[in-house]
C-alpha cells in the first residue's frame, strides 16, 4: 500500500485549498476552497449561476479532474476551519463524490446556511447537497475505513472551532496544519492541543501538509489577547464623544467581534453589528455556544435591514452608537465602501473615527480597493486608525515549534505560490530537512508520493 499527496488547489497561488490523501486505493479529501479575489475581478460574475466548469477555468475553484484519474475511492471530505478559501467550494464540487463532509460543528452549520440558502451544486448537488455533513469536535476521532482514521486536534486560528486534521495510515500519521498559529491565550476557546501534537511525533508522522504564508516572517505571530489590548487602548484613548465611531473587522473572526462588542457596552455605546455575513457568521457562532455577545448588542442583516439600522442611528445621534461594519478590504458592494460612497442614510462627517481591525489579503486587488476606500473616507474628514489586528497565520517561530513536535518525515508547505513555498524550504532545511528528499515544493495537480 503506497500513498501519495495530490494538491488540487492552493500551491500556485494563496485561496480556492485543496488537498488529497492517497492511501492504497482509498481518499480523503482536505479542503475546497474558493479563491475570492478571482470573484471580485469578473464583476458580472455571481458564483451561484456559474457553472463547475466556467469558475475552474476562471482560476475561482479548485479543478478536481486529477482526481478522476487516480484509482482510488473518496472516503471523506475533511474541512479543518470555515474560512471560504476552505469550505467555500464544497457546494460546487462535494456533490460529485459519495462519501461525508466531516467537520467541527460551527463549520457544519455554515455549510447548513448554505443548504437553506438554496445554493445549487453540480450533478447530484444541483437540488442540494447530498453528502451527509458529520460534526465532529476537537478531540474526537472517527474510522473511515478499516485502513484509516481521521481525527481533530485542536488548534487556535482566527475563526473559532479550527483544527488541524490527523489521518491514520498503516503507515504512520498524515497531518494537514492549514491554517493555524500557536495562541496560547486566546480570547474564545482552548489553546493548542500541544501534548496530542508531540504525541503525533513519537507514533510517526509520514507526512505534513502545512501552510507557508507566514513562513519568511522572523517572529512569532502574537496572540488575540494582543489584539484585544490594542483595541482597548485605541477605543478609550480616542476623543470621540460627538462623533461617529465605525469599526470594520472580519465577519467570521468571532473573538474580535466579542472584544469590539465588550468594549463598545463598556464605553457607554449602542453596538450594532451590521452586513449580511456579519449576521451569518455571528449567528452561527452563537447558535453553537461559541460566542455569548452582551444583551445590549444589535444584530442586523445586509440590504434593507441595514439600511433601515443606518437611519435611526443618524435620527438618534451616531455618537451614542458603535458600527461594526463589513467591508474592510475595500470590496465595492461592501456596507463600509456604500458609506464612504454616500450610498447609505450614514454620512461619514469630520473627525468621525473609522477603525480597520483587519490587515489587507496580500493581492493586488485587495490593496488597490482598500487605497481608494481609505481614500475616500480621509476626503471626509475620517480619522482613520489601522493595526488593531494580529495574524491568524503561523509565522517562522511557530512553524519551527511545529516542526519540532510533529518531526515529519516528508513536507508538503501549502497555501501559497512557490516564492512563499520558498520560505518554508529555507527554514525546514535550516533544520535538516532537505529539498526534493523530504521536503516538497509543488504545484497544482502535480502528484507526489510519500517516501517512506
Amino acid at each position: 500500500m503506497d500513498i501519495e499527496i495530490l494538491p488540487l488547489g492552493g500551491y500556485n497561488e494563496v485561496g480556492r485549498n485543496m488537498t488529497v490523501v492517497r492511501v492504497g486505493r482509498e481518499a480523503v479529501i482536505f479542503d475546497m476552497g474558493i479563491r475570492l479575489d478571482r470573484i471580485i475581478i469578473h464583476e458580472d460574475a455571481v458564483m451561484e449561476e456559474l457553472a463547475v466548469e466556467e469558475l475552474q477555468r476562471m482560476g475561482a475553484i479548485p479543478n478536481d479532474d486529477p482526481l478522476r484519474g487516480i484509482d482510488a475511492k473518496v472516503k471523506a471530505i475533511v474541512v479543518c476551519h470555515g474560512h471560504l478559501d476552505h469550505v467555500g467550494a464544497v457546494f460546487r464540487l462535494a456533490g460529485a463524490y459519495d462519501c461525508p463532509i466531516i467537520a467541527t460543528p460551527f463549520t457544519i452549520e455554515l455549510l447548513k446556511d448554505e443548504i437553506a440558502s438554496g445554493k445549487r451544486g453540480r450533478g447530484k448537488a444541483k437540488g442540494g447537497l447530498p453528502n451527509p455533513l458529520i460534526a465532529m469536535k476537537a478531540g474526537e476521532s472517527r474510522q473511515l475505513s478499516r485502513d484509516l482514521k481521521l481525527e481533530f486536534v485542536n488548534i487556535t486560528h482566527s475563526i473559532v472551532q479550527s483544527v488541524i486534521g490527523a489521518l491514520h495510515t498503516p503507515y504512520g500519521v498524515v497531518v494537514y496544519a492549514n491554517d493555524f498559529k500557536f495562541d496560547n491565550t486566546p480570547i474564545l476557546g482552548q489553546k493548542p492541543d500541544y501534548h496530542r501534537l508531540r504525541s503525533l511525533g513519537e507514533e510517526g508522522v509520514q507526512g505534513l501538509i502545512v501552510e507557508c504564508l507566514g513562513a519568511g516572517q522572523e517572529t512569532k505571530t502574537p496572540s488575540e489577547a494582543i489584539a484585544r489590548d490594542m483595541l482597548r487602548d485605541y477605543l478609550f484613548g480616542l476623543e470621540n464623544e460627538r462623533h461617529g465611531l465605525l469599526i470594520s473587522t472580519f465577519s467570521s473572526h468571532t473573538a474580535r467581534i466579542q472584544s469590539i462588542c465588550e468594549f463598545g457596552v463598556e464605553m457607554g455605546r449602542k453596538v450594532v453589528l451590521l452586513g449580511r455575513s456579519m449576521e451569518k457568521y455571528t449567528s452561527i457562532a452563537q447558535r453553537v455556544g461559541a460566542l455569548k455577545l452582551p444583551k445590549e448588542v444589535e444584530l442586523v442583516g445586509g440590504g434593507r435591514q441595514s439600511e433601515a439600522a443606518l437611519s435611526r442611528i443618524i435620527k438618534e445621534g451616531k455618537e451614542d452608537y458603535l458600527i461594526v461594519a463589513t467591508g474592510h478590504q475595500g470590496e465595492p458592494n461592501a456596507l463600509l465602501s456604500r458609506i464612504a460612497n454616500g450610498e447609505t442614510p450614514y454620512q461619514v462627517e469630520k473627525d468621525d473615527h473609522v477603525i480597520f481591525s483587519a490587515g489587507v489579503i496580500p493581492n493586488p486587488l485587495n490593496v488597490a480597493n482598500r487605497y481608494v476606500l481609505e481614500s475616500k473616507l480621509r476626503m471626509n474628514g475620517a480619522r482613520i486608525i489601522k493595526g488593531a489586528h494580529v495574524s491568524g497565520h503561523a509565522s517562522r517561530e511557530d512553524h519551527r515549534e511545529l516542526l519540532a513536535m510533529l518531526e515529519p518525515l516528508n513536507i508538503y508547505p501549502s497555501h501559497g505560490p512557490i516564492p512563499m513555498q520558498a520560505d518554508y524550504v529555507d527554514l525546514a532545511e535550516s533544520h535538516g530537512w532537505k529539498l526534493n528528499d523530504q521536503i516538497h515544493v509543488s504545484q497544482n495537480g502535480q502528484m507526489h508520493p510519500l517516501r517512506r
